[in-house]
């Protein structure tokens, strides 16, 4: 009984004895870490003078300013704005639609469906949306083109029905308003346009 113990109590000051230099260990490799990455980063810090300025300091090179374009965005209230007042007047009309903004690289930033909306409106919004924003035009003179053009109803992710709407700044455009849902594609495209009139007040 006193044999076993005894045994218990070494196995256990063994473990014991262990664990405490494996703990050192690993803080002692944590340490030896921390510095090594300090020293980097010092380094790093030193050579981001007048020589270094421009250059990342982590991986690659930056681009030229010269390399780069910007674009103008509709911000995420703004088009939140657009979608609720789209979908008022559509509510005034009694009318059940669902609405969908995108920006200008045809990305969803909002889609709203409204109350008894049908199952396959949110999805034709988004495309109205996003076709009007593609080519800056209402989808209503788009469908028109179709005439001379058959072959653009191909093209992934359109949706050549009136009912989308560009909002433009300076002519050029930075979001689409699509509307879908109600029992004419005019309706539609009316309360896409009460959307961006609402982002003049």
């Amino acid at each position: 009984m006193n044999l076993n113990g005894t045994q218990n109590t070494e196995t256990k000051n063994l473990n014991g004895t262990q664990n405490t230099k494996t703990k050192r260990l690993a803080l002692g490799a944590t340490a030896l870490a921390i510095a090594a990455a300090g020293t980097f980063g010092a380094v790093s810090a030193s050579a981001a003078g007048p020589a270094a300025q421009g250059a990342t300091t982590t991986s690659g090179s930056s681009a030229g300013a010269h390399n780069l374009t910007t674009s103008t965005h509709l911000t995420v209230a703004a088009a939140t704005q657009a979608a609720q007042a789209a979908l008022d007047a559509a509510g005034k009309e009694n009318q059940k639609v669902s609405v969908a903004v995108v920006d200008r690289n045809g990305n969803t930033l909002v889609t709203l469906r409204g109350d008894g909306a049908g199952p396959q409106s949110p999805e034709s919004a988004e495309r109205k949306a996003y076709t009007a924003v593609s080519w800056n035009a209402p989808t209503s003179e788009l469908a028109k083109r179709l005439a001379q053009a058959p072959n653009l109803k191909d093209i992934p992710g359109t949706l050549f029905l009136a009912g989308g709407t560009p909002v433009q700044a300076k002519g050029a455009p930075v979001a689409g308003v699509g509307v879908a849902g109600a029992p004419s594609g005019d309706l539609d495209e009316k309360f896409a346009r009460a959307g961006v009139a609402a982002l003049d007040k």
